[in-house]
Parts: C-alpha cells; sequence; structure tokens
C-alpha cells in the first residue's frame, strides 16, 4: 500500500471501530450492504485482527451480522427492532431516573432547562446535529447520576442505532418541537419532586412507541 496508513499505531481496534461507525453514521456504508474484510483492512493498512476486532464489538451492538466464510452484513433498521429498541430504552431510563432522582437538585434541574432551550433555539435554526448533541447532553444529566455505567452504556448504544445508522438529515419538527415540551414537563416534575411521576414520564410518554410512532414513521421512511 502506497504512503502512510490511514490510522495511526496506537489502540487500533479502537480506531477502525470509530472508522466504521463514523461511516455508518454518514451513510456511507448503508443499511443491507456488506463489508469487504480484505478490502477495508487494505484500504486502512491494518492487519485483519484489529478489524475483525472492531467488527465483534459492532455485532455486540447490533450494527452487523457476521456470516460464514468472512462475510459481514450491515444490519437493516426494521419497525420491530424500533419498538423493541423503545422499548427497552425507557425502561432503563425510567430506572436511571429513579436511581438519580436525590441527586436531580435545582442545579441539575438548570442545566436540563438550559438544554432545553438550547433545543428550541437549534429547531429554530435548523441545526439539527446541534439539537441532537444538546438532546444526548439532557437525558445524560441523569443518567450520568444514576451510578451504573453499563446501564449507561447500553442506553448509548441503542441511541446510536436508532439515530446514527445513518443519521437522518433534517428534521421533523414537530416532533422536536414535542419532544421538548416533553422535555419540559420532566423538568416540572424534577422541580416539584415527583419521582415516580417523571420515572413514569420518560417510560409511557416520552420513549413510547405508540405515543411516538407517528413521528417515528416520518423520520424512518421506508424503514418501517
Amino acid at each position: 500500500m502506497d504512503g502512510k496508513p490511514i490510522l495511526n499505531v496506537k489502540s487500533l481496534k479502537e480506531q477502525v471501530y470509530e472508522y466504521l461507525r463514523e461511516q455508518l453514521r454518514t451513510g456511507r456504508i448503508l443499511p443491507g450492504s456488506a463489508i469487504d474484510m480484505e478490502e477495508t483492512s487494505k484500504k486502512l493498512g491494518v492487519s485483519k485482527t484489529p478489524l475483525r476486532d472492531a467488527l465483534l464489538q459492532l455485532e455486540m451492538e447490533d450494527f452487523v451480522t457476521i456470516l460464514p466464510r468472512r462475510k459481514i452484513v450491515v444490519n437493516t433498521l426494521s419497525e420491530e427492532h424500533i419498538r423493541n429498541y423503545y422499548e427497552i430504552i425507557g425502561s432503563l431510563e425510567s430506572m436511571a431516573l429513579l436511581k438519580a432522582f436525590d441527586g436531580l437538585g435545582p442545579a441539575a434541574a438548570d442545566v436540563m432547562q438550559g438544554l432545553n432551550d438550547a433545543m428550541k433555539k437549534a429547531v429554530a435554526s435548523g441545526d439539527f446535529d446541534l439539537y441532537y448533541d444538546r438532546n444526548l447532553a439532557f437525558h445524560d444529566t441523569f443518567l450520568d447520576l444514576c451510578g451504573n455505567p453499563c446501564l449507561i452504556k447500553m442506553v448509548h448504544n441503542l441511541k446510536k442505532r436508532l439515530y446514527d445508522f445513518p443519521r437522518q438529515r433534517g428534521f421533523v419538527k414537530e416532533w422536536e418541537e414535542s419532544s421538548i415540551l416533553e422535555h419540559q414537563a420532566l423538568i416540572d416534575l424534577i422541580r416539584a419532586g415527583k419521582r415516580q411521576e417523571a420515572a413514569n414520564h420518560i417510560r409511557d410518554v416520552h420513549w413510547s412507541f405508540p405515543v411516538q410512532e407517528r413521528f417515528v414513521r416520518k423520520y424512518y421512511p421506508g424503514m418501517v
């Protein structure tokens, strides 16, 4: 291979993983396509070992399926997947909120309010990437206080599966506006000290597939 490898020699598996995730996120590798190990290892200038390890991680996260004879297929995102992910995320975030609730004082509520206000401005300016980043940070405010790093990792991986596969360009504006209102309701419940009501709101409204279905079908055209 001419020139220097694309990747550095440090933490090759993680670098290969991040490279493949970016390809998935940006739509350069599409659901339903195949990943050629020989071609990819040559392109990155690495052996098949870190590539295989990265693909095994992606398989654990349900992004790809490794078939016999080194065939790797990128998984599609079906309606069943989305329904299941919503149910799992809702349950996990509800549990996390219950565990974190005692640490969600006025300062944390103010942080969540600031992030929700930033989401509102991002929608108004049409900046979807900013909206997405602030949305993740909003939820991380209580996730980071739950004391369960395994739960946090599972939630983050499932959100990547939902939104970075590939990430859709642009808004379903009414969905973002509805989500902002749901966030505001959550903030109000937290400020009022209503622990169980807040946890129920996350599970039964914000991450309820039946509640969100009309928006989901607009966001994933052709997938559901």
